[in-house]
C-alpha cells in the first residue's frame, strides 16, 4: 500500500492517499551533523516559491537520537539575514545558552556558521525544530525530531515495520518577508492558503506499507496558526506517546493536533489492499470528516489522553513514579492573553504587556550583568486590567518551586501554549474563567505531560510545573503572528549557588551580539 497526497481548499484538508541529536557526559555517544541553510524554489500549493532549504531538503532532514546522546549540529547560514534554530520540546536541560530563540542565542549572521551543542538528556519521543527569527518559519526551515529509547530501557509496545515522520501545517502562498512587513506595518494576516503534509499540497506526498503490518506515525503540527485534525481512512490509530510521554494506549479515528504540538500513533494496516487517504484539515470535511470544530468533542478527546503510570521513560523506573499530584504547589502564575492596537498598530500581549526584543539576548546579558537590558518583574504574574503596552518582559521564579500556570483564553480562537526547557502537567482544562474551586477537577493522578498545550474559546488550560531546569525560557503562543507581535514573555529561573550542577557554564563556542560584543565567554 502507498500513502499520497491531495487537499480540499474551501475547508482546507490535506489528503495523503495510503495504497496497499555545553558540557557532555563523555561516556554518551556523539551525533555529528552538518547543515547547509539557503533559500531555493519550492512548489508547494503549485506556485514558485523562495523556500527556506536544509541541505538542499523541504522540510529539512530529520534529526535522529538516543536518549542522552550528544548533537553536534553545525549550521551554515548562506541566507541574507540572520538566522536561528530552535527544539521545541527538547528541554536543553541546564543549558538555555543553545535554545535558540534570540531572548538566549545571538543570532547566526549570513555567510556565517555556528555549532549547536545540544544533548537529549533524559527525553525520548517526538518533536521538531524550526527557525525562530523574522518569519522565517512561513518559508520552512523546519523538520522533524525523534530521540528513541536506550535498548536497554523497555518500550511499550512492539517495533513498529517502519517509523513515519509526518509534519503538517498550515501554508501561505505569499513570500515569508512580504508577511512580515504586513505584520511590521500593524495589519493581521489573512487566513492561510492551504495546509502541506511534508512539504507537500494536493496529492504531493506518499507513504509505502504493507497489509497487515504495524507502522509509527510521528505527527506534528508546524503550521503557522491552525489547529489540525488528523485521521486515516478506514484505520484507527493508538495513541502511543505525546512529546515524550509514553500514553495510556487509546485508539482514536481522528486526532486534533494543535499548532506545536507531537503525536506518535500505531496503525496497523488491516484492511484490504487499496489506496486509503490520510487527512489533515481544520474543519470537517468530505474525505472523510473530521470533528475539530466541535470544541467539545475535542475538549473531552484532550482530557482522555493520559500518562501511562507503568511505562518506562527515558529512565527504567515507571513513569509514574514521579507523584505530582502530592507537591505541593508554591505559586500561581495567570496568564491571560489579549489582542489590541498600540499606537495605530495590532499588537498581542500576555498580562497587559505586548514583548518587544532588546538589543542584546536576555540571556547573555543575565550572564554579563549588563544593565538596561531586561528588569525582572516586567510582567505580572497576574492579569493587572492595564491596557496593553510594550516592554521586554521577564518574569522571575525560583529554582525547585513547584508551580501551577493558568492560561487564560477570553477570545473566540483555540489558542496553543509553548514553554521551552520544559514539561509539564497539563492537569485541567474547562470552560469559562478559572477559579480556585476548578482545581476540584483537576486530574492528579496521570494528566499527560507534554511541552505545548493547547487552551479552548473562552476557556482555562490548568498546568502543574516543576521548576528544575535553570535559565531563561521562552513563554509564547505558537500562533506565530501573535508571537512575533508580542505574545511571549521569558521566565527566568534563578539559583543563587554558581554550579555547574544548577547550570553549565556558558558554551565557548557562543557567538556575542549586542552589548555582549567584545565580552569573553571562556579560555578555549
Amino acid at each position: 500500500m502507498v500513502l499520497k497526497g491531495s487537499s480540499l481548499w474551501q475547508r482546507f484538508a490535506v489528503v495523503l492517499v495510503l495504497s496497499v541529536f555545553a558540557l557532555v557526559q563523555s561516556e554518551d555517544p556523539y551525533r555529528f551533523f552538518n547543515w547547509n541553510v539557503t533559500y531555493g524554489d519550492i512548489y508547494p500549493l503549485g506556485v514558485r516559491q523562495q523556500g527556506i532549504l536544509i541541505n538542499g531538503q523541504f522540510p529539512g532532514p530529520d534529526l535522529y537520537s538516543v536518549t542522552n546522546d550528544n548533537l553536534i549540529i553545525n549550521v551554515y547560514n548562506n541566507l541574507d539575514e540572520p538566522f536561528l534554530l530552535s527544539w521545541n520540546g527538547m528541554q536543553q536541560r541546564r543549558n538555555s545558552y543553545e535554545d535558540g530563540v534570540y531572548g538566549t542565542t545571538c543570532p547566526i549572521p549570513p555567510g556565517k556558521n555556528f555549532t549547536y551543542i545540544l544533548q537529549a538528556k533524559d527525553q525520548i519521543g517526538t518533536f521538531y525544530y524550526f527557525p525562530s527569527l523574522a518569519f522565517h518559519k512561513a518559508a520552512g526551515g523546519f523538520g522533524g525530531i525523534r530521540i528513541l529509547s536506550r535498548p536497554r530501557i523497555p518500550v511499550p509496545f512492539p517495533d513498529p515495520a517502519s517509523d513515519f515522520t509526518v509534519l503538517i501545517g498550515d501554508w501561505f502562498k505569499t513570500d515569508h518577508k512580504k508577511l512580515q512587513a504586513k505584520l511590521d506595518r500593524g495589519h493581521k494576516l489573512p487566513f492561510p492558503d492551504g495546509i502541506l503534509i511534508n512539504g507537500h499540497g494536493p496529492n504531493g506526498a506518499f507513504f509505502t506499507v504493507e497489509q497487515g503490518k504495524t507502522y509509527r506515525f510521528r505527527i506534528s503540527n508546524v503550521g503557522l496558526q491552525n489547529s489540525l485534525n488528523f485521521r486515516i481512512q478506514g484505520h484507527k490509530m493508538k495513541l502511543v506517546e505525546v512529546e515524550g510521554t509514553h500514553t495510556v494506549q487509546t485508539m482514536y479515528e481522528s486526532l486534533d493536533v494543535h499548532v506545536g504540538q507531537s503525536y506518535s500513533v500505531l496503525v496497523t494496516m488491516d484492511q484490504s489492499a487499496q489506496d486509503f487517504y490520510i487527512v489533515a484539515s481544520t474543519l470537517s470535511g468530505p474525505i472523510p470528516g473530521g470533528p475539530t470544530d466541535q470544541i467539545d468533542w475535542s475538549l473531552n478527546q484532550a482530557r482522555s489522553i493520559r500518562t501511562n503510570l507503568t511505562a518506562s521513560g527515558p529512565r527504567p523506573n515507571p513513569q509514574g513514579s514521579y507523584h505530582y499530584g502530592l507537591i505541593n504547589i508554591t505559586r500561581t502564575i495567570k496568564l491571560v492573553s489579549s489582542a489590541d492596537q498600540v499606537k495605530g498598530k495590532q499588537r498581542y500581549a500576555v498580562n497587559s504587556v505586548s514583548f518587544i526584543p532588546a538589543d542584546t539576548p536576555l540571556k547573555l546579558a543575565d550572564y554579563f550583568k549588563i544593565g538596561g537590558v531586561f528588569r525582572v518583574e516586567s510582567i505580572s504574574d497576574k492579569p493587572t486590567g492595564q491596557n496593553m503596552y510594550l516592554d521586554t518582559s521577564v518574569m522571575g521564579a525560583d529554582f525547585r518551586a513547584f508551580v501551577e500556570i493558568v492560561f487564560e483564553n477570553h477570545e473566540s480562537i483555540v489558542q496553543s501554549w509553548h514553554i521551552d526547557g520544559y514539561a509539564f502537567w497539563v492537569v485541567g482544562m474547562d470552560g469559562g474563567l478559572w477559579t480556585p474551586d476548578s482545581r476540584k477537577e483537576y486530574n492528579l493522578r496521570d494528566a499527560v505531560s507534554r511541552s505545548t498545550t493547547q487552551v479552548y474559546p473562552r476557556s482555562w488550560t490548568a498546568i502543574y510545573m516543576a521548576l528544575d531546569n535553570v535559565g531563561m525560557w521562552n513563554v509564547r503562543t505558537q500562533f506565530w503572528a501573535r508571537q512575533y507581535l508580542g505574545q511571549q514573555f521569558y521566565l527566568r529561573v534563578y539559583s543563587p549557588v554558581n554550579s555547574p550542577r544548577d547550570e553549565y557554564p556558558i558554551p565557548k563556542n557562543t557567538l556575542l551580539c549586542g552589548r555582549a560584543q567584545g565580552k569573553s565567554t571562556r579560555p578555549l
